[in-house]
């Protein structure tokens, strides 16, 4: 089954989201205002080994807005209706930034659905400094739109040698920032803002991956390194030089990446 599909249920968002390739399922989840095309790049360099899901989350892209106060479960749950509509029993999981949330959630709650894990530029263990700044933004958020973190988002998101050399892949990233509906983004980020798990990622058992940029300051090397820590088996990724934006600046990287953690698992099955 590949193509395009839509989920209506009563009482829910709408959920859209896409399935390509052949192989072991893949399900890749975005960050807070962007959507599945956020993974164009990385599902290319991996389709014709693996089978992808991608999905808009609620609130964002194709899938039906949010009018109502989101938690991190809803998230969540939204993914297993994904995977309950495919009937698929098994996936290898990958989140980003709030889908690496999600993702970590979705450990917690559905380990016998993941096959291996993977948090991309993911938060947990939030200081009380760093609570107070994300808190911050969402104020900001409320009170003045998305406009009012735009610019500073910008310039957390990309190094300033990508944001010199590709001016026009930044401003397409802010301008699909600027393009979402104003509630359901500020109900998303409300969820990236207040949520964490920091106290939990060490019940994880799931074979994981923890990657991070260099230079991120909001999914920073001390938490990754702490989920590295935490979770029993872990691999910690460090990727120099980058910041947030990852799946925009690295995305060869990034499938190359998965592709090599995807390939161990298989490996040792295989043993």
């Amino acid at each position: 089954m590949t193509g395009m599909f839509h989920i209506k249920a009563v009482g829910k968002p709408d959920l859209h989201y896409t399935v390509e390739g052949s192989g072991p399922a893949v399900t890749l989840v975005h960050g807070v205002g962007a959507n599945l095309a956020s993974w164009d790049e990385v599902a290319l360099g991996m389709q014709a080994r693996f089978r992808i899901v991608r999905m808009d989350l609620a609130g964002h892209g194709k899938s039906g807005p949010l009018h109502a106060n989101r938690t991190l479960q809803d998230f969540a749950d939204d993914v297993c209706r994904v995977w309950d509509h495919m009937g698929l029993a098994t996936t290898h999981l990958v989140g980003f930034s709030l889908g690496g949330l999600i993702a970590q959630s979705l450990a917690l709650s559905h380990a016998g659905r993941i096959d291996r894990l993977v948090m991309l530029s993911a938060v947990a263990g939030r200081t009380a400094e760093e609570r107070a700044k994300v808190v911050n933004r969402l104020a900001l958020l409320k009170e003045g739109g998305i406009p009012a973190v735009g610019a500073a988002a910008e310039e957390r998101w990309f190094t300033p040698e990508f944001r010199q050399r590709h001016p026009e892949r930044v401003a397409r990233r802010m301008r699909e920032l600027l393009a979402n509906d104003p509630v359901s983004y500020a109900a998303a980020y409300t969820v990236f803002a207040t949520s964490d798990l920091g106290d939990r990622v060490g019940e994880i058992r799931r074979p994981t991956l923890i990657a991070t940029g260099e230079h991120d300051v909001g999914s920073n090397v001390r938490m990754a390194r702490m989920m590295h820590a935490a979770i029993a088996g872990s691999q910690l990724h460090i990727l120099p030089s980058l910041r947030h934006s990852l799946l925009v600046e690295a995305p060869q990287q990034v499938a190359d990446m998965l592709t090599r953690f995807f390939d161990q698992g298989a490996t040792k099955s295989q043993a």
